[in-house]
């Protein structure tokens, strides 16, 4: 008999080429994601070496970071994101990369488009010189982000070395309370771990909460787990897992896919294994949550106030620094904060679901007058659904406009910039000081809460409005 494994060791295991005693293991790369950012210096390292990619159809290329969210029929205005875009497309074209390029039908931001396409399986390794990779790790795979240097060695040889992770597990079980949403969970689990709660550690999410969460909300917090500093996270995947793939464009058919499957269904944690560290919480203490400092970890249940120095995991300075900024004092109540914009969207929270949830609530209300409001799909899949369900209707009724797909006020690196001072409900994944434009400040939130906010033109408990 061996020794029991967990979900992370049988597919870490698998992957691994060779071992380098006392050093990092060389791991197979199954799937690897490019875009135009973290893109174009790799290819000029190959070109300055003379070497080419060495298995083009296991790379994907979308353009999603710096893609405007209006009018992307027409020339990109920004010389720097035009050559990166056309960097992108320049090199897809020269290695036969498949290359999803702004106004094709099925670009969309990586971490939407890899999934819906079924490019994600269970059981891969997959990487991106993007933080957010954790995103895939929601069907069983192990997916992280990798620095521009690792995505050239990624393409000359769909290796990598990576020292092989500590193992952490957060098991969640109980029934959601009345609007709490899978960003909600992933919020509360960073409160409670901290921002750097989880570095050096892979997760597993274990439990009734996520074993009855939908892919696209197990996508939500695998997209987060690196806010705890995890340097990914992952769900065993099961019977949601495999009904999600199954008819996807990208997914095995026929005999591959009864093969596959045989395969996924021992994708789980075996009893007895082991993880360096466990940590359990009861589905009945998490609220709506909101941040209200410049890391993920400052947040708290929405009906609660701004906890004290005391309170909190960050340093008394570091925390006195991020009120500061923010313009928020301890003991504060947050409901009844004016906000200025509210951002619906990215690699978090830019799905279908994520628009429905949404559109229940601004669903006969009317957007507030003070409030700027961006809503982003994920992909023009997503685009599609919202239009062909009836929710553009529902936003239009309320005075919202759906942009176009991309990364968009997440990151600030196009157009979409919140404005120096002013408050921003976001359902992205980062409230940093400037991540969505010099001196703005954001409270990260579930679309839920996002809408509260857009209908009533300040921080609002969701639940009073469901």
């Amino acid at each position: 008999m061996s020794a029991p494994k967990t979900l992370f060791d049988k597919v870490w295991d698998a992957h691994v080429v060779r071992n380098i005693e006392d050093g990092p293991d060389v791991l197979f790369i199954d799937r690897h994601f490019i875009h135009e950012v973290t893109s174009p210096v790799a290819f000029l390292g190959l070109e300055s070496r003379g070497i080419g990619v060495l298995y083009p159809n296991r790379t994907f290329a979308t353009a999603d970071h710096n893609t405007p969210t209006i009018n992307q029929h027409l020339p990109v205005q920004d010389p720097l994101s035009a050559n990166q875009l056309k960097a992108l497309e320049t090199n897809a074209n020269k290695y036969g990369i498949s290359h999803w390029g702004l106004g094709h039908q099925k670009n969309g931001i990586v971490h939407v488009v890899g999934p819906e396409n079924g490019i994600t399986l269970p059981g891969m390794t997959i990487v991106c010189g993007d933080s957010h990779t954790s995103t895939h790790g929601a069907f069983g795979a192990i997916a992280f982000g990798i620095g521009t240097s690792e995505v050239e060695m990624v393409l000359s040889s769909q290796c990598i070395m990576q020292p092989k992770p500590k193992k952490m597990r957060v098991t969640i079980n109980g029934k959601l309370g009345k609007g709490v949403l899978p960003k909600d969970v992933t919020l509360f689990i960073i409160s409670k771990l901290s921002a750097a709660g989880a570095t050096g550690y892979f997760c597993e999410y274990a439990g009734e909460v996520f074993e009855n969460m939908t892919m696209e909300g197990r996508m939500t917090v695998c997209n987060m787990s690196i806010e705890m500093g995890a340097r990914g996270g992952m769900v065993a995947p099961d019977e949601t897992t495999f009904a999600y793939i199954n008819g996807r464009e990208q997914a095995p058919k026929g005999e591959a896919w009864d093969k596959a499957l045989a395969y996924w269904k021992t994708l789980k944690t075996d009893e007895g294994a082991t993880f360096d560290i466990e940590y359990t919480f009861d589905a009945s203490e998490i609220e709506p949550q909101i941040t209200y400092g410049t890391n993920p970890g400052l947040g708290t249940g929405i009906s609660k106030n701004i906890p004290t120095a005391a309170e909190v995991l960050d340093g008394a300075a570091s925390y006195a620094k991020s009120l500061s900024y923010m313009g928020f004092a301890e003991n504060e109540q947050i409901i009844g904060k004016p906000i200025d914009y509210v951002f619906l969207g990215s690699c978090t929270n830019g799905r279908i679901e994520d628009f429905r949830a949404f559109a229940s609530v601004v669903k006969g209300r009317k957007k507030a007058d003070n409030v700027t409001a961006w809503l982003v799909p994920g992909s023009h899949i997503v685009e599609s659904q919202i239009k062909e369900e009836g929710i553009l209707d529902i936003l239009t009724d309320a005075g919202f406009t759906l942009r176009q797909p991309g990364c968009s006020a997440c990151l600030a690196m196009n157009d979409d910039k919140i404005p120096a001072g002013k408050y921003a409900v976001s359902t992205s994944n980062r409230n940093f000081e400037g991540r969505q434009g010099p001196g703005s400040r954001t409270l990260l939130a579930s679309p839920l809460v996002a809408a509260a906010a857009a209908v009533t033109g300040k921080v609002t408990d969701p639940r009073e409005l469901l």
